[in-house]
Protein backbone atom coordinates (compact mmCIF):
# COMPACT_ATOMS: atom_id res chain seq x y z
CA UNK A 1 0.00 0.00 0.00
CA UNK A 2 1.61 3.66 -1.27
CA UNK A 3 2.21 5.89 1.98
CA UNK A 4 0.29 8.82 1.99
CA UNK A 5 1.97 12.14 2.59
CA UNK A 6 -0.81 14.52 1.16
CA UNK A 7 -4.48 13.99 1.19
CA UNK A 8 -7.13 16.08 -1.01
CA UNK A 9 -10.86 15.85 0.17
CA UNK A 10 -12.80 17.32 -1.95
CA UNK A 11 -15.87 18.71 -1.15
CA UNK A 12 -19.51 19.92 -2.23
CA UNK A 13 -20.21 21.46 1.62
CA UNK A 14 -23.70 19.53 1.55
CA UNK A 15 -24.38 17.61 4.13
CA UNK A 16 -23.11 14.25 2.49
CA UNK A 17 -19.91 16.17 2.71
CA UNK A 18 -19.44 15.08 6.17
CA UNK A 19 -19.08 10.84 5.54
CA UNK A 20 -16.15 11.78 2.96
CA UNK A 21 -14.46 13.35 5.62
CA UNK A 22 -14.87 11.08 8.18
CA UNK A 23 -13.05 8.71 5.49
CA UNK A 24 -10.79 11.34 4.75
CA UNK A 25 -9.37 12.32 8.50
CA UNK A 26 -9.31 8.90 9.01
CA UNK A 27 -6.96 7.57 6.24
CA UNK A 28 -5.14 10.98 6.88
CA UNK A 29 -4.97 9.92 10.49
CA UNK A 30 -3.67 6.24 9.69
CA UNK A 31 -0.78 7.69 7.38
CA UNK A 32 0.37 10.63 9.34
CA UNK A 33 -0.90 12.71 6.23
CA UNK A 34 -1.64 16.45 6.04
CA UNK A 35 -4.98 16.90 4.97
CA UNK A 36 -6.07 19.63 2.35
CA UNK A 37 -9.37 20.85 1.22
CA UNK A 38 -11.04 21.94 -1.85
CA UNK A 39 -14.54 23.34 -2.93
CA UNK A 40 -15.14 24.86 -6.18
CA UNK A 41 -17.59 26.90 -7.05
CA UNK A 42 -18.78 26.22 -10.76
CA UNK A 43 -19.44 29.89 -12.35
CA UNK A 44 -23.14 29.98 -12.85
CA UNK A 45 -22.59 30.92 -16.72
CA UNK A 46 -21.12 27.45 -16.86
CA UNK A 47 -24.07 25.59 -14.82
CA UNK A 48 -26.64 27.40 -17.15
CA UNK A 49 -24.92 27.39 -20.33
CA UNK A 50 -23.67 31.18 -20.50
CA UNK A 51 -26.79 32.49 -22.05
CA UNK A 52 -27.91 34.31 -19.18
CA UNK A 53 -28.98 37.91 -20.01
CA UNK A 54 -28.96 39.79 -16.42
CA UNK A 55 -25.58 40.47 -14.67
CA UNK A 56 -24.98 37.43 -12.07
CA UNK A 57 -21.53 39.02 -10.18
CA UNK A 58 -23.72 39.90 -6.86
CA UNK A 59 -25.31 36.49 -6.97
CA UNK A 60 -21.68 35.26 -7.61
CA UNK A 61 -20.53 37.47 -5.06
CA UNK A 62 -23.13 35.95 -2.19
CA UNK A 63 -22.24 32.22 -3.17
CA UNK A 64 -18.80 33.07 -2.85
CA UNK A 65 -19.16 34.63 0.62
CA UNK A 66 -21.57 31.95 1.89
CA UNK A 67 -19.43 29.20 0.57
CA UNK A 68 -16.11 31.06 2.29
CA UNK A 69 -17.81 30.84 5.74
CA UNK A 70 -19.20 27.18 5.14
CA UNK A 71 -15.66 26.33 4.11
CA UNK A 72 -14.14 27.80 7.21
CA UNK A 73 -16.53 26.03 9.74
CA UNK A 74 -16.25 22.95 7.80
CA UNK A 75 -12.32 22.74 8.13
CA UNK A 76 -12.26 24.31 11.85
CA UNK A 77 -14.07 21.28 12.44
CA UNK A 78 -11.40 19.11 10.70
CA UNK A 79 -8.41 21.25 12.30
CA UNK A 80 -7.91 21.85 8.59
CA UNK A 81 -5.16 24.91 8.64
CA UNK A 82 -6.33 27.90 6.38
CA UNK A 83 -3.47 27.24 4.37
CA UNK A 84 -4.77 23.92 3.45
CA UNK A 85 -8.02 24.87 2.45
CA UNK A 86 -8.55 25.78 -1.41
CA UNK A 87 -12.03 27.68 -2.65
CA UNK A 88 -11.88 28.08 -6.11
CA UNK A 89 -13.76 29.22 -8.96
CA UNK A 90 -13.85 26.97 -12.10
CA UNK A 91 -15.20 23.47 -13.63
CA UNK A 92 -14.81 21.33 -10.12
CA UNK A 93 -12.66 18.55 -11.97
CA UNK A 94 -10.06 19.93 -13.42
CA UNK A 95 -9.65 22.51 -10.48
CA UNK A 96 -9.56 19.36 -7.94
CA UNK A 97 -6.75 18.10 -10.43
CA UNK A 98 -5.01 21.55 -10.61
CA UNK A 99 -4.63 22.15 -6.62
CA UNK A 100 -4.18 18.06 -6.02
CA UNK A 101 -0.99 18.62 -8.86
CA UNK A 102 -0.02 22.25 -7.58
CA UNK A 103 0.11 20.66 -3.81
CA UNK A 104 1.93 17.30 -4.47
CA UNK A 105 -0.98 15.27 -2.47
CA UNK A 106 -0.56 11.48 -3.10
CA UNK A 107 -4.85 10.61 -3.09
CA UNK A 108 -7.66 12.48 -3.64
CA UNK A 109 -10.87 11.53 -1.48
CA UNK A 110 -14.30 12.69 -3.05
CA UNK A 111 -17.81 11.24 -2.42
CA UNK A 112 -19.70 9.56 -5.45
CA UNK A 113 -23.37 8.43 -6.00
CA UNK A 114 -22.09 5.67 -7.52
CA UNK A 115 -25.21 6.10 -10.16
CA UNK A 116 -25.33 3.68 -13.26
CA UNK A 117 -26.72 4.00 -16.38
CA UNK A 118 -27.62 6.89 -18.51
CA UNK A 119 -26.38 9.63 -15.30
CA UNK A 120 -22.81 7.33 -15.60
CA UNK A 121 -22.43 7.84 -19.53
CA UNK A 122 -23.50 11.76 -19.06
CA UNK A 123 -20.64 11.64 -16.08
CA UNK A 124 -20.14 13.17 -12.90
CA UNK A 125 -17.94 15.37 -10.77
CA UNK A 126 -16.21 12.35 -9.50
CA UNK A 127 -15.46 10.05 -12.76
CA UNK A 128 -14.15 13.53 -14.16
CA UNK A 129 -12.00 13.46 -11.24
CA UNK A 130 -10.76 9.99 -11.90
CA UNK A 131 -10.53 10.12 -15.37
CA UNK A 132 -7.83 13.00 -14.86
CA UNK A 133 -5.93 12.66 -12.07
CA UNK A 134 -2.38 12.37 -11.82
CA UNK A 135 -2.72 10.20 -8.04
CA UNK A 136 -4.89 7.71 -6.32
CA UNK A 137 -8.72 9.09 -6.28
CA UNK A 138 -10.18 7.53 -3.65
CA UNK A 139 -14.74 7.60 -4.35
CA UNK A 140 -16.25 7.28 -0.89
CA UNK A 141 -19.98 6.43 -1.94
CA UNK A 142 -22.63 8.92 -0.41
CA UNK A 143 -27.00 9.70 -0.43
CA UNK A 144 -28.80 6.61 -0.54
CA UNK A 145 -27.63 3.14 -0.14
CA UNK A 146 -30.25 0.24 -1.42
CA UNK A 147 -29.95 -2.50 0.83
CA UNK A 148 -29.18 -5.87 -0.51
CA UNK A 149 -30.80 -9.13 1.46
Amino acid sequence: MPAYRRILLAVDLTEESNAVAERATALAEAFKAELHVVHVIEPLSLAYGGDIPMDLSSVQDQIHEQAKSHLAEFCKNLDVLPERRYLIFGRPESEIHRVAESREVDAIVIGSHGRHGIALLLGSTANGVLHGATCDVIAVRVGTREKHR
